[in-house]
């Protein structure tokens, strides 16, 4: 795939209406009327995009007068993305295609506190592992079952490895987005205009050293990996690639993650906060809400803010930090030096087998949310919340309906919620949108 062939923000715009589409494809009459584009402009866009294998012919529709009309949509394995959850006792990594679907994940214990040479040497044996894996599996992207996703296991490797591939099925699912569907927009703009550069990696790019591998070991990816996304607790410097003083890990203040890891991978890596990640990844579904805070509890306590469809972080990344909001002045030590922090309130009555009054906290910290931003929804993940994912809704909600407010409250992210958003921190910008940091 040529990456370069996307600068323009037309075939932006037009690749992302292929990727909302349905799996009866859009017909390039339905892509001028949806752009302000004309026929001409969008005829020529959509020829560029299949002679870069990004879109394809997908049938025709009957016509309630004249030829049938030709439909397109977007092919899925014509690249892939790496998504990385770095969580501060396990990490999981995942490949998705173009459209987002998974088709491998592993998963490994770590412990962040063991410093970042050790983790992030196991994060990059990790990706180095997934897609060699996948790639000698023979098993392509195909999401075209409905229902839950049901992956079937086939260990890899030894120990608390796991990986994973899905089934194949004939063509890949994509669902469709509503036109009133939340997003960026991007207007029309003239064929010769400047668009968003998205740089290509050449095959030479440096990468780590690797022992050199019998003949045979896994082959290669039919199609490139565009890059990887790097999910990992906060605070940091999604712009710099730099995590501050994670709670609990001073020692990881200030390490160049980003640039380390693109070293020893040889790939593209952008770096966010976990929740920014989740919220980015469930902004891009269908009919997301416009405004929401995707609220996580699992190691940690931390919340992704999505405004007008797009993530909320802030000059210094520091949206979002519903963990380390005051609740109790007079309440315990946090491990970021506050006291009464709503994530060491949270945690303990967990800790204590009282989830119901831990769910009563994070109301608490959801309704300072809601009337802060005035948000259309809230949003539940982490492991922690699906465990016990009734009692958590139910909790929050009951919340919110005490103190008068009406945003609903619903658990939305799922095991992989954060690794998934990771990876849409490499597909986003494709699509036009995800305001998404930069690559190293």
């Amino acid at each position: 795939m040529n990456v370069p062939a996307l600068r323009s923000p037309n075939a932006v715009l037009v690749l992302d209406l292929l990727r909302t589409a349905s799996e009866a494809g859009i017909s390039r009459l339905e892509l001028a009327e949806r752009t302000g584009l004309t026929p001409q402009a969008v005829s020529k866009i959509t020829a560029r995009l299949r002679s870069e294998g990004l879109a394809t012919e997908a049938g025709h529709r009957a016509s309630t007068g004249g030829k049938p009309r030709t439909v397109l949509r977007l092919v899925p394995t014509a690249g892939y993305a790496v998504g990385v959850h770095l969580d501060r006792d396990e990490l999981t990594t995942l490949l998705t295609d173009l459209a987002g679907a998974v088709v491998a994940r592993r998963t490994r214990a770590v412990a962040l506190g063991e410093g970042a040479e050790p983790v992030l040497a196991a994060v990059a044996e990790e990706v180095r592992a997934l897609t060699a894996g996948f790639a000698a599996s023979g098993t392509y992207a195909s999401e075209a079952t409905a229902g839950p996703r049901a992956d079937h296991a086939r260990d890899s490797t030894a120990g608390s490895h796991r990986y994973r591939v899905r089934n194949p099925a004939p063509g890949p699912r994509v669902d469709h987005v509503p036109e009133s569907a939340p997003g960026p927009r991007v207007d029309p703009v003239p064929e010769s205009a400047p668009g968003p550069r998205v740089d290509h990696v050449p095959e030479s790019a440096p990468g780590p050293h690797v022992d050199p591998v019998p003949e045979s070991a896994p082959g290669s990816l039919p199609a490139p990996v565009l890059g990887v996304g790097v999910a990992m607790p906060g605070p940091l410097d999604h712009r710099a690639g730099v995590p501050g003083r994670v709670t609990g890990f001073p020692e990881w203040d200030g390490h160049p993650v980003r640039e380390e890891l693109a070293r020893r991978i040889g790939l593209p890596v952008v770096l966010d906060k976990d929740t920014n990640a989740a919220a980015l990844g469930l902004a891009v579904r269908p009919a997301a809400p416009s405004s929401f805070a995707y609220v996580h509890l699992g190691t940690g306590l931390g919340a992704g803010l999505v405004l007008g469809g797009a993530p909320l972080r802030g000059d210094r990344t520091g949206a979002g930090e519903l963990g380390h909001q005051t609740v109790q002045l007079d309440g315990p030590v946090c491990g970021c030096g506050g006291r009464g922090c709503l994530e060491v309130l949270c945690l303990a009555a967990v800790a204590r087998g009282e989830e119901a009054e831990a769910a009563r906290i994070l109301g608490a910290g959801a309704a300072n949310v809601v009337r802060l931003l005035d948000i259309d929804e809230v949003l539940l993940g982490g492991r922690l919340v699906l465990a016990a994912p009734e009692v958590f809704a139910g909790g929050v909600r009951e919340v919110l309906a005490g103190l008068g407010l009406t945003a609903p409250v619903r658990v939305a992210g799922d095991r992989d919620a954060v690794a998934e958003g990771a990876a849409w921190l490499v597909l986003a910008p494709l699509f036009g949108g995800g305001s998404a940091p930069r690559a190293a």
